[in-house]
């Protein structure tokens, strides 16, 4: 069997769980693999990505803050384009592809914490409007979503992704949220705010129905005080290390060729990491 390295590139990227996520499939499968962490800087990056066979590797995931360079310099698929970034970019005989699986990481984790859930969903806000909050429109479109109230502090932002995905999407003014929130059923939050470090996120959950739906896709803490919140109230709720999981599988088989599962196992040792090491 041939040995195959990926990496993912990030700038800074020490903090990154993905080299502890795919060492765990790569164990799983037995493979002669190796999955490493490369800190790029931005006027470094072109010219890494050029040279990825070069630098050993088959493919890579992308993070912050060099999405939308990916995107540039590959020949990325209908949903990266789709997105307006790529976090996930390997060789095909030569050619630079990318992709966006943070779309499918979103739409599988909340798969798997509320099966059903698109067809519940008719009105759907998504909080923040950056990389992040595409990823999940774009998800929540493909899934039938009628109504998407996109809540920036940025309402220029919010509306460029009205006009980026269509008039499912409405841009919203983020002092409007706790007047727009009775009207949902599902809730995401794609901003940093309750990060750890970050200011918390306010905004009034009361007027939610209870078959509503909180996710957040933050994982640094696991629990946020949104989601926190969310389960005081007995809603249901989806946190970020789903997402953080099942966008790692999607860049696995674009690297591997094999497709893993996402396992309680696995997320069971996310978690513990989490623990130790907070952000």
């Amino acid at each position: 069997m041939d040995f195959k390295a990926a990496c993912v590139i990030g700038w800074p990227v020490e903090h990154s769980r993905s080299p502890l996520i795919h060492d765990y499939w790569i164990r799983q499968f037995g493979l002669q693999a190796a999955y490493r962490l490369e800190a790029v800087p931005p006027e470094r990056f072109a010219d890494f990505i050029a040279h990825l066979a070069d630098h050993g590797y088959v493919g890579a995931n992308v993070t912050v803050p060099h999405k939308e360079a990916a995107l540039a310099l590959s020949a990325p698929d209908a949903l990266a384009a789709a997105v307006g970034a790529a976090n996930t970019v390997w060789l095909d005989d030569g050619v630079l592809r990318a992709t966006n699986t943070d779309v499918e990481g979103f739409v599988a984790s909340l798969d798997a914490g509320v099966p059903g859930w698109a067809g519940e969903v008719e009105s759907a806000i998504v909080l923040g409007a950056g990389g992040a909050a595409r990823a999940v429109v774009s998800g929540l479109i493909e899934r039938g979503v009628p109504r998407i109230l996109v809540i920036n502090r940025s309402l220029e932002r919010a509306t460029a992704m009205a006009e980026r995905f269509g008039e499912r999407v409405v841009p919203s003014r983020w002092d409007d949220r706790n007047d727009l929130v009775p009207a949902a059923g599902l809730l995401v939050n794609t901003t940093t705010l309750g990060m750890a470090g970050q200011p918390p996120l306010e905004i009034d959950l009361a007027p939610l129905a209870a078959a509503a739906i909180v996710a957040d896709i933050v994982y640094a803490p696991l629990v946020t005080p949104l989601l926190a919140a969310a389960r005081a109230r007995k809603l249901r709720t989806v946190d970020g290390l789903g997402m953080l999981l099942h966008q790692a599988a999607g860049a696995f088989v674009r690297f591997f060729g094999l497709r893993p599962q996402v396992t309680e196992g696995l997320r069971t040792l996310v978690e513990a990491d989490l623990m130790r090491q907070r952000p």
